[in-house]
């Protein structure tokens, strides 16, 4: 961040009572972008996150740590307090804190900071403007609510699997999860962006409001064209591995040496493929020439289509293909993508100091704001790292309150 910009969120301060994924994920967002996000962690153990390895961390000495590398994906720009609040005086502690924040969010089971006396109403009720953000696996009501919920879970209940893997008779055959705990990503954004709605709502009415999310009502919405294919037809689309239930050719190919995907997405384009190839009278075929068509022909034109990218290396096409305008590219390792210069080029490898490992490498932000970009202040936090600052800071404690406050496992 150059002199002169600012963060656009360095205004806000967020009580984040969130640990796992989708939570500490919306909190990063805004960390990200400027706010104070404070990490409240079970003092000894922290977020479950920290131990979910190998791998691990390493220091400046190449020898593993005890910080997993899980943990360092969602929780940079943020400070550590450790409270132990199923006590008394830890549950003041977090109370105090909410007093000084704008935004709290949480993902426990419902109902279950009601007895800490940290729930919506409780913590309105000593800031009114405050924005309370829940995070569950199906919603404050329902049949479900009651439920805990995890991504794998409702990826299976949500639809997505059904549409992940290869197609009924081939082999390997079978539904599958998508490579990333995506419903918790997915949720994680959809917060942040509930969050800056709220905060956009309070700032002209000065009302602060709650918010209420649920893993599996994302995991529905974003069944995107997929849910059209059903509320149109009536019908559940079905897994087609890598191809598109809509568009032909967009899926993987074979080449000489490996694979490469066709992302075709007119007519255009799948006229200057057939020009590449050398084989122009597949254009102006009535069976391919249009989109409406390649699909109603696909079990005739693809196994066409493999024959002839058989024909020549992945480098070979993607170089020649591009040149045509036709959108295409390699399936990449997550290795040969941070490697990719478009990747580098876009720095989304960032290098942060880090007190234990001398410096950790994080995936950036993909966020570009011209006026109030991105910032990268801190790296995720050690175990109560912050505790004295904050407490001390914000609450005027000093070192003998802290000191019986540790003695009472309070902190």
């Amino acid at each position: 961040m150059s002199a002169g910009q600012t963060t656009a969120l360095g205004h806000i301060r967020v009580l984040d009572l969130t640990r796992i994924l989708a939570g500490p994920w919306a909190t990063q967002l805004l960390a990200d972008l400027g706010a104070d996000v404070i990490k409240i962690e079970r003092p000894g153990v922290g977020d479950d996150t920290r131990h979910w390895g190998p791998p691990f961390l390493k220091d400046a000495h190449g020898n593993a740590t005890d910080v997993a590398a899980y943990y360092l994906a969602a929780n940079r720009n943020k400070r550590s307090v450790t409270i132990d609040f199923t006590q008394p005086e830890g549950q003041a502690l977090v109370r105090e804190l909410a007093k000084h924040c704008d935004i709290v969010m949480e993902n426990f089971k419902v109902g279950g900071l009601t007895q800490y006396g940290l729930d919506y109403a409780s913590l309105k009720a000593i800031n009114p403007k405050l924005i309370y953000c829940s995070i569950t696996g199906f919603g404050q009501d329902g049949p479900y609510a009651p439920r805990a919920g995890y991504d794998f879970l409702v990826q299976g209940m949500g639809g997505l699997m059904s549409l992940t893997g290869r197609p009924d008779g081939d082999a390997g055959a079978g539904p599958m999860k998508v490579g990333v705990a995506l419903t918790d990503i997915l949720t994680g954004l959809y917060a942040g962006n509930a969050v800056l709605a709220a905060l956009a709502y309070r700032e002209r009415t000065g009302e602060g409001q709650y918010i209420d999310m649920s893993l599996l009502d994302v995991q529905v919405a974003t069944l995107a064209n997929q849910a059209m294919n059903y509320l149109t037809t009536g019908n559940s689309p079905a897994r087609m591995g890598n191809a598109h239930p809509n568009i032909v050719p967009y899926q993987d190919f074979p080449t000489a040496d490996g694979y490469m995907i066709l992302a075709i997405g007119n007519d255009s384009q799948f006229a200057k493929f057939c020009a590449v190839a050398g084989r122009t009278e597949i254009a102006i075929d009535e069976n391919y020439a249009t989109n409406k068509a390649r699909v109603a022909n696909r079990a005739a034109l693809i196994p066409l289509l493999q024959d002839i990218t058989r024909t020549r290396s992945t480098s070979a096409w993607i170089a020649v293909l591009e040149e045509a305008g036709v959108p295409c590219g390699p399936i990449n390792t997550v290795e040969q993508a941070f490697a990719d210069k478009q990747v580098q080029h876009r720095g989304m490898r960032v290098e942060m100091d880090h007190p234990v490992a001398g410096t950790v490498a994080l995936a950036a932000s993909p966020m570009r704001l011209s006026a109030s970009p991105v910032s990268y202040r801190r790296p995720p936090p050690g175990l109560g790292e912050h505790t004295q600052d904050v407490l001390g800071d914000l609450l005027g404690l000093d070192a003998e309150a802290l000191a019986r406050l540790k003695a009472g496992k309070v902190i």
